[in-house]
């Protein structure tokens, strides 16, 4: 039987490390298009606001992308579960 693409280990790390440069990715963008609308507008505290936007932004895609993935999981145990009870064989669950 092949072995599922969501049970590979390499998924699951690409997965999980592009969590981690989420949030850096986007305080940086957030802290550069501050500064340059700074520079554009003559000003000296937008890139404040564009940190604070990054950092939000950042958050909010790893929660989503957490919520996803678990989401994922969760779907991929019931349908082993289903597809496991289709052929009369006990489910994996440990209760």
């Amino acid at each position: 039987m092949p072995k599922s693409s969501d049970k590979d280990p390499i998924v699951s790390l690409a997965r999980y490390s592009e969590i981690g440069f989420i949030i850096p990715a986007a305080v940086l963008l957030g802290f550069f298009v501050g500064k340059l609308l700074d520079y554009w507008l003559h000003t000296k505290w937008l890139y404040l606001v564009g940190l604070l936007f990054g950092a939000v932004v950042g958050f909010s895609q790893m929660i989503r992308m957490a919520l996803s993935a678990s989401h994922s999981d969760s779907n991929n145990n019931s349908t082993t579960d289903s597809s496991r009870a289709s052929k009369g064989l006990p489910s994996n669950k440990n209760d």
